[in-house]
């Protein structure tokens, strides 16, 4: 019989109680979730750069308080973004262990409604303004 190294039994304990049990679902399965989280942490960056870049870059287009509105909408969707992938992603490693449907993708909604909200106020600045 052979023994279990302390370090993978931890990872089982740690494992277990993350997932919450269930059986090992296909690997593919597992790493198409990996990618797909690795894939809101992108986006998630990619708006965490584009507040910066609005704050730094835009004082001569917008005046500071559009500015300030914007950049902070930017990071604060980037925030919910990233936070929100990791719960995603749990979600979706549970429901595959317990052969449970999927969990609804909030965060794809929340993007879409904070992306349009953010184009909303610049479209309006531009027509307003002419910029």
């Amino acid at each position: 019989m052979t023994q279990t190294a302390p370090s993978s039994r931890r990872r089982s304990r740690l494992s277990a109680r993350i997932l919450r049990g269930g059986s090992e679902p296909d690997p593919r399965f597992t790493l198409a979730n990996e990618r797909t989280f690795l894939a809101w942490i992108r986006t998630s960056l990619a708006l965490l750069a584009g507040g910066v870049a609005v704050e730094a870059f835009m004082g001569d287009l917008f005046s500071p308080e559009l500015r300030k509105t914007v950049a902070a909408l930017l990071l604060l969707l980037a925030l919910v973004i990233g936070g929100g992938s990791f719960f995603r992603w749990l979600n979706v490693e549970r429901s595959m262990r317990h052969k449970a449907p999927l969990p609804l993708p909030w965060i794809a909604p929340v993007l879409a409604t904070g992306a349009a909200v953010v184009a909303v106020i610049v479209a309006a600045f531009v027509l307003a303004t002419g910029a």
